[in-house]
């Protein structure tokens, strides 16, 4: 029996907080006065997703869920700045998609918007950036401020939870109803060992395996049993789709002798209807993909039975769908079946080197795969009001946020520098048209504290 393939992975990254800066001044002999020389705190590792492909499945976030990057270095005097912060790297295996995710309890992170998918080995995705760091008081100098008593503290990096899908990169994938025949055909035509027993939906998730042509390999996927309403999600359907959507050929696994395995009223024309059908109802690439059409079992039926059924089908599906009668338990037809496999797949080097579609099974822009990718959702821009009280207000606004961050409201040279931000921004004039007066109180991000505007330089 072979492991189970995992597929979906839910996990938390955090990138690294940035280092602070510092406040030093130079203290030297014969400089009695020396200048700031506070340096700057180091920038938080990033969180960067590598497509790897040695990996196949998501199963090594079963036992890892939590994943951060280092943090920053802090400053230090005579100008030493911190190092930043070690980017962490996770391997994840072709096909996986990345979109942003709540937490177990609802609650939302940074990273809930954007998708992106890694197809090709060695393409990186920035999932979560790390923190700058805080500016050293030597940053801070000017003609009219020569030895400021501030410096700037990092930010924290962003983080948050993270859903990821595997979507098989198979060249070949095998379809068909539940107990067709599928594993017992994968078996025999790769290496691969999925279970196989006389009872529907022996195979839960997918199995891979290798056929070995003289020259070249083919991945053929065994994709799950789909039944009649799979599109519309009945049974696993969406779980099983989506492993068939970057194939590209593949093989409608069909019983033969369907009265035999299936009961009395099955059809063989009507269950080739039903995996079509669904197929196109997933996705129109599907129903545009190359196929061959595997008569399975052809041993429970007579040699003339056989043919016929050929015949039929060839009539019915035309020449640009070769038919072919396998038995798994003889082993008939296994050699046409992976010579014709191994001829109806192109090799990647004479795939046109723009056609992406053809390739990936999905429409990406050639550049945008090479390119190394930031998973970052747009800035919130702006802040906006709000009177609390007679005497009381709040500013909400990320980069409001974000720069209260930076400084320590109890240094009073870091907090004029704060007014003056704030007035150079516009938070003061809206303030102002709010009520508000000198000495009232002002809360941003929990933060409360009294701002007198008339003192901001």
């Amino acid at each position: 029996m072979t492991a189970m393939l995992h597929d979906r992975a839910r996990i938390h990254v955090q990138a690294g907080t940035g280092g602070d800066g510092c406040v030093g001044f130079r203290r030297e002999a014969h400089v009695p006065r020396g200048g700031p020389d506070g340096g700057d705190g180091g920038r938080g590792g990033d969180v960067v997703l590598v497509c790897d492909d040695s990996l196949r499945d998501l199963q090594s976030f079963r036992r890892k869920t939590h994943h951060r990057a280092g943090r920053g270095g802090h400053g230090e005097g005579s100008l030493r700045h911190g190092a930043d912060g070690e980017t962490l790297v996770i391997g994840v295996p072709p096909g996986t998609q990345v979109t942003g995710s709540a937490g177990p309890d609802g609650e939302d992170g940074d990273l809930r918007a954007g998708r992106w998918e890694l197809l090709m080995a060695g393409q990186r995705t920035t999932v979560a950036r790390g923190g700058s760091g805080g500016k050293g008081n030597k940053r801070f100098a000017t003609p009219t401020r020569q030895a400021p008593r501030f410096s700037e503290r990092g930010l924290q990096g962003e983080e948050g939870w993270l859903e990821l899908r595997l979507k098989l990169l198979a060249d070949v994938g095998l379809v068909g109803l539940p107990n067709a025949g599928k594993s017992s055909l994968l078996s025999r035509l790769t290496r691969a060992a999925p279970k196989v027993a006389d009872y529907p939906f022996t195979t839960l998730s997918p199995v891979l395996g290798v056929l070995e042509g003289e020259e070249r390999q083919l991945v053929v996927a065994d994709i799950p049993g789909l039944i009649e309403g799979a599109s519309a999600g009945a049974g696993l359907g969406h779980d099983f789709l989506a492993h068939v959507e970057r194939t590209r050929l593949l093989v409608h696994v069909l019983d033969i002798a369907p009265e035999l395995t299936a009961g009395e009223d099955a059809d063989a024309a009507l269950n080739h209807a039903v995996i079509e059908r669904e197929l196109a109802a997933h996705d129109e690439r599907l129903a545009r993909l190359p196929r061959v059409l595997a008569l399975s079992k052809v041993d429970l039926v007579t040699e003339e039975r056989a043919k016929a059924a050929v015949a039929e089908w060839e009539g019915r599906l035309g020449p640009a769908v070769a038919v072919i009668v396998t038995s798994s338990a003889t082993g008939a037809g296994l050699q046409e079946l992976a010579s014709e496999l191994l001829q109806s797949v192109a090799p990647w080097s004479t795939t046109l080197a723009g056609d992406t579609t053809v390739r990936t099974g999905i429409d990406v822009d050639e550049e945008e795969l090479a390119e190394h990718i930031v998973f970052r959702p747009a800035p919130a821009g702006g802040f906006r009001v709000e009177k609390l009280g007679p005497r009381a207000f709040a500013v909400r606004g990320k980069g409001i946020e974000r720069l209260l961050e930076r400084y320590d409201i109890e240094n009073e040279d870091a907090m004029a520098y704060v007014e003056g931000r704030l007035r150079k921004i516009g938070v003061l004039r809206a303030l102002e048209a709010e009520g508000f007066q000198p000495g009232d109180e002002i809360e941003i991000a929990g933060v409360a504290f009294e701002l007198d505007p008339s003192a901001a330089p």
